[in-house]
């Protein structure tokens, strides 16, 4: 693929110990990353933890040489404070281009659940996060998705330029709106109620076939622009509730990265995802890059 230009020259990694930390250390580790990248591995302490500096900067230390040794250049902080509210801010204070946690953490000596603040870290980031789950192996198998809008737009050129290691198994998906709900009758002398199918008029028929070709066309111009970057992609299309399909296929197929955008209220800082993103970052069974359109 072309990564050109860079969008991963600055990459902030979430460090709690764990190993959900871990196979999200492995993950940045396996990127064709420029020589130039730089990695900060961050990680961040409650005050109950103040006595425990020691071991947290030797853990610390664990994971930069892994990072190293894998020729990386690497930075480290170590702060105390609210882990969100720190990777968030961090990140933005110092222009990172993306930032990595893994999926889930521990609540162990380190005292950090980082459950919780990789949702957090994915509603509020300015910048792309990626939510990795463990065991980490390498990526082979993607899927993005797309609705067709300009956030769709900006998220395929920035899935074109990441750099993925080794040759990838890509799908693009879009997801059509549910059929009609069937129409419920019910009768009170029986006290039972009847669930009657709604029957598919011509002009229902019509707008779902309409609604099909539409869909149709996003994924052929999803394709063809991702063809620009020596992408090759194959197009699905599923009806019925996004997450829903999205999730079941991703377990289906054993897609090991899911990539979509983010849904923004404005441009204020306490903005909110779409619920398909919420949902994938929640239950999805694989890593989920989430790609914020600034």
């Amino acid at each position: 693929m072309n990564a050109e230009p860079k969008i991963c020259g600055r990459i902030l990694l979430a460090d709690d110990g764990s190993e959900f930390a871990r196979a999200a250390a492995e993950f940045v580790g396996s990127l064709p990353l420029s020589p130039d990248c730089r990695v900060t591995v961050l990680r961040v302490f409650g005050s109950q933890q103040a006595t425990e500096l020691g071991s947290l900067e030797d853990a610390l230390e664990k994971t930069c040489s892994y990072l190293k040794d894998r020729g990386l250049q690497v930075d480290s902080e170590l702060l105390m404070g609210s882990p969100a509210q720190i990777i968030t801010e961090y990140s933005e204070s110092h222009a990172m281009d993306l930032v990595v946690v893994g999926a889930k953490g521990l609540r162990a000596t380190l005292g950090i659940l980082l459950g919780g603040v990789a949702q957090q870290v994915v509603e509020y980031s300015s910048c792309p996060v990626l939510v990795v789950r463990p065991p980490y192996h390498q990526v082979k198998r993607v899927l993005l998705l797309t609705d067709g809008s300009p956030s769709s737009d900006a998220v395929m050129q920035y899935f074109g330029r990441f750099p993925f290691p080794g040759k990838l198994d890509v799908r693009v998906m879009h997801v059509l709106p549910p059929p009609p709900m069937p129409v419920i009758a019910s009768f009170a002398a029986a006290e039972r109620m009847v669930y009657e199918p709604l029957a598919i008029t011509e002009a229902t028929a019509e707008e779902r076939a309409r609604e099909e070709e539409a869909g149709k066309g996003i994924l052929e111009r999803t394709v063809r622009a991702l063809g620009e970057f020596n992408v090759k992609a194959i197009p699905v299309l599923k009806r019925g509730d996004a997450a829903t399909e999205i999730i079941e296929y991703i377990k289906e197929q054993k897609i090991d990265l899911a990539v979509t955008g983010s849904r923004g209220l404005s441009q204020m800082k306490a903005w909110m995802l779409g619920s398909v993103s919420r949902k994938l970052v929640h239950y999805a069974a694989c890593s989920v890059l989430v790609v914020r359109k600034k």
